[in-house]
């Protein structure tokens, strides 16, 4: 079994590696809980409402991933045998192991992503093409912050004008990192998910909670949540003690998204001055990660590695770098002196 890295790295690989605060050490251990099976857990019902409430929507279900909520989002709006329009690279369409395919009978109609949001004249092309023997659409997709894009959140005028594009058909948003989106545009969580049937955020990531991301939108639509919940395994019973942590998360570590941020556009610029053509951009580095193509980058991974930085990659050539809470002014100095030596 592999070891958990030295507390003396810098993990930049991700911000999922982030552990719960003494605060939500605390809260976890006092929890207030009941069977969530019979709907009887206080804090999960706590945290339901609380996101609900942050975001806009009627209703929220607790779950256990973001993945598990996108797919639930997929069974529950689409229908098997139609198709869900979605970009290329979005977390459901390529880092989720095919699970639409298998667990809701859809396809999906990809879209170019590449500067991290979608076309709207695209979306409405997609949407036309039922009336030429092509499947219906029955869904459409966004994800915000795009995080294969670098982390690039969605201005409003952008997703008002996605969701207009296929009228009548339901959005949902893979809101992964939708509080650093808010952050970033200096606009609430509930506007920038104003479009969206349905929009999920994972509790686990920027902020902290150890585990569980939360799903909202119209109660009856949450409402047959549950059910699909069940049946991929996703109930849970006294959850409140994981759900505690969630609380104090949606509580007291949004704010603070903004420290990541500003360390995300210094690692961005020193990508940029020492590899100009790799294709970081710090203008477009406006949240918590830093996404580019370096000439040899397993090579620059081991470089990292050697100086105690660690870092991944989110496919052949990509390397990602993520700021997170864990990763304090001394780790980011040494990222940075890390990056400026590198071969």
């Amino acid at each position: 079994m592999p070891s958990a890295p030295s507390p003396d790295l810098v993990d930049l690989r991700s911000d999922t590696v982030t552990r719960p605060t003494p605060e939500m050490r605390r809260a976890m251990a006092e929890a207030e809980v009941g069977d969530d099976g019979y709907g009887e857990d206080p804090t999960v019902a706590a945290l339901e409402e609380a996101y609900a409430g942050l975001v806009g929507k009627e209703a929220a279900l607790y779950v256990p991933s973001g993945t598990m909520a996108n797919q639930i989002a997929v069974r529950v709006l689409a229908r098997p045998g139609t198709a869900v329009v979605a970009g290329a690279r979005q977390h459901v369409v390529a880092f989720e192991a095919g699970a639409a395919a298998r667990n809701a009978g859809v396809q999906f109609h990809t879209l170019d992503d590449g500067a991290g949001v979608l076309d709207p004249a695209a979306v409405a092309y997609a949407a036309e093409l039922e009336a030429y023997h092509q499947p219906e659409v029955s869904l459409v997709c966004v994800e915000n912050t795009h995080m294969a894009a670098g982390g690039v959140p969605w201005s409003l005028g952008e997703l008002a004008a996605v969701a207009a594009a296929a009228p009548g058909v339901p959005v949902h948003m893979d809101g992964a990192r939708l509080f650093n989106a808010a952050v970033a545009a200096g606009t609430s969580p509930a506007a920038s998910a104003a479009v969206a049937t349905t929009v999920m955020s994972c509790l686990s990531k920027g902020l902290c909670a150890p585990v569980g991301s939360v799903l909202a939108g119209p109660a009856d639509v949450i409402e047959q949540g549950r059910v699909e919940r069940k049946r991929l395994g996703g109930a849970m019973r006294q959850a409140g003690v994981i759900a505690a942590a969630g609380l104090v998360a949606l509580r007291s570590m949004v704010d603070r998204l903004a420290e990541d941020h500003a360390r995300a556009r210094r690692l961005a610029e020193a990508v940029a001055d020492r590899w100009p053509a790799a294709g970081c951009d710090p203008d477009r580095v406006l949240t918590n990660l830093v996404v580019f193509s370096p000439d040899h980058p397993e090579a620059l991974l081991d470089h990292l590695a050697s100086h105690g930085v660690l870092a991944g990659m989110l496919a052949p050539g990509v390397v990602r770098l993520a700021t997170h809470y864990d990763v304090h002014d001394d780790g980011l100095e040494r990222a940075l002196v890390a990056i400026a030596k590198a071969p």
